[in-house]
């Protein structure tokens, strides 16, 4: 038996840690969320954030009253989700339930596009298109209309309350109210006609479903705009994540190019190392990289899960540098090559087109050939076919074989159409729909943008040599305008 020499404490002594381990302090788990007050700049970047706010806000709350004729029997809305009769239709575009891998293809050309946006620019699509940016960039002008510029802002937040400033949140509040229920009224405008549904609206008719779901995006965008806007994209959004893992060195991203910026100094001192013949960089640390940015990060310490690549530093930078007689440029769009290269005295090297580049770029004209291809040849006919389980077949007193099928006529157009059924792949088959005149043609009348189920008999004579099972194909076609549409089956013997 091995016994210890290690003599246990005695009891309610205690221990006393290490001086290494006693001497860290109790630290909190999660860093407190602090308040970003960016200020407002003017420059190119701003200027085509404005302009994309503008039009991605005016696409997304009128497009509904954009008016699209496709007949006499079919909704005239261009865009339209029709949730009841299982539609959605998209200017002269109409897709069924049973095409929906056209959205298949649609969001495999999202998926791609953002992640060549991503290998060429970086988080462009954070700074510029994503929905969170615009609604933030929309209610900070609300925010600065009402309470001032940065500074206005900061002193009014530690200022006490005052009639004057609850009047200021009362009305700023109030717009950003408005300007969520009516983001979350153009939304439900995509599953109904929208001036009939706006009226509706309006005299408390509509269905309630559709008061809940604006009250539930009145809340979200009203929530997530307002108050939780830059904490969306550092810690809800997992694009920041997932890019990260896809960008490479040769992505153009918003960069401080250090290599000119350091080391830091003011404006005066500068001038007097440069002319002493020293190093200075051109970075005067004057902060306004960091007080335009709206996730309040500081472009200098590098790439960083906040910055959303939006440039308003770089317009914020170059204005400084052209008052203090600086190049401008000193935070670009630039890639971490160049950085290199200009520490070795080497000129900039871009590089767009590369093997990512190519396939991503590949991969989005494939898919949009094969959906353009598949949507100009489609017909406006389908069929669908299922085949009686029990009993798979059955032997009439005469020797011949019938089976018992469910058919599916689909049709496409906004007119009543007459469609020619017919079958082949066994010997001399007999073809009867249940509930129709027998005859030498098999007639079935669908009504428009129609599906209609009908039962349908399949017999095989006697004199007929069949095998225990037997491809069947079920081919409809119309017959004024000659489309087709085939299924295919077994079909059962003894």
């Amino acid at each position: 038996m091995i016994r210890s020499n290690m003599v246990p404490p005695p009891m309610n002594v205690p221990v006393q840690p290490p001086a290494a381990i006693a001497a860290v302090p109790d630290t909190p788990l999660y860093e407190a969320g602090k308040t970003v007050y960016p200020q407002s700049v003017k420059g190119r970047f701003r200027t085509v954030k404005w302009v994309l706010m503008a039009v991605f806000l005016g696409i997304y709350y009128l497009l509904p009253f954009v008016r699209w004729d496709r007949g006499p029997n079919s909704p005239d809305q261009a865009v339209l989700v029709d949730i009841p009769n299982t539609r959605f239709y998209f200017f002269f575009i109409e897709l069924w339930p049973q095409e929906v891998y056209y959205f298949t293809g649609l969001l495999v050309i999202a998926a791609m596009v953002l992640f060549l946006m991503n290998a060429v620019a970086g988080r462009v699509w954070c700074g510029y298109a994503c929905p969170q940016t615009v609604w933030t960039d929309l209610f900070y002008a609300v925010e600065r209309w009402i309470e001032g510029d940065r500074r206005e802002r900061m002193k009014k937040a530690k200022a006490g309350l005052t009639a004057r400033r609850v009047g200021e949140l009362t009305l700023k509040h109030g717009i950003w109210l408005l300007i969520a229920w009516w983001t979350g009224g153009a939304w439900v405008l995509y599953f109904a006609d929208a001036p009939t549904l706006v009226k509706d609206l309006a005299t408390f008719q509509a269905p309630m479903v559709a008061y809940a779901c604006i009250g539930v995006l009145t809340f979200t965008t009203y929530t997530l705009a307002g108050h939780m806007r830059e904490q969306v994209c550092i810690y809800m959004c997992p694009w920041p994540r997932i890019q990260a893992a896809l960008t490479d060195e040769w992505a153009l991203n918003v960069t401080y190019r250090y290599d000119r910026g350091e080391p830091r100094t003011s404006t005066k001192k500068a001038a007097d190392l440069r002319a002493l013949g020293a190093k200075a960089g051109d970075c005067v640390d004057c902060l306004q990289c960091v007080a335009v940015c709206p996730t309040g990060v500081d472009i200098r310490d590098g790439a960083q899960l906040g910055c959303i690549q939006c440039g308003l530093c770089i317009d914020a930078c170059d204005a400084v540098m052209a008052k203090v007689g600086r190049p401008t440029g000193l935070i670009a769009y630039d890639n971490d090559v160049n950085i290199e290269r200009r520490l070795a005295g080497e000129p900039p090297v871009y590089r767009f087109v590369r093997a990512r580049t190519l396939i991503y770029t590949g991969i989005i004209a494939l898919v949009g050939l094969v959906m353009l291809y598949t949507l100009s040849t489609r017909t406006m006919v389908d069929v669908n076919v299922l085949h009686d389980r029990n009993p798979l077949f059955v032997s009439l007193s005469d020797g011949s074989v019938r089976n018992a099928y469910t058919v599916r006529f689909l049709n496409k157009r906004s007119d009543l159409r007459t469609f020619e059924l017919s079958v082949a792949g066994v010997p001399i088959p007999v073809v009867h729909v249940i509930g129709e005149e027998p005859g030498s043609r098999t007639i079935v009348a669908v009504g428009p943008d129609q599906t209609r189920e009908v039962r349908v008999l399949v017999t095989v004579p006697p004199a007929a040599r069949i095998e225990k099972s037997n491809g069947i194909t079920f081919t409809v076609r119309d017959v004024d305008s000659g489309d087709t549409a085939t299924a295919t089956d077994h079909f059962f013997g003894p």
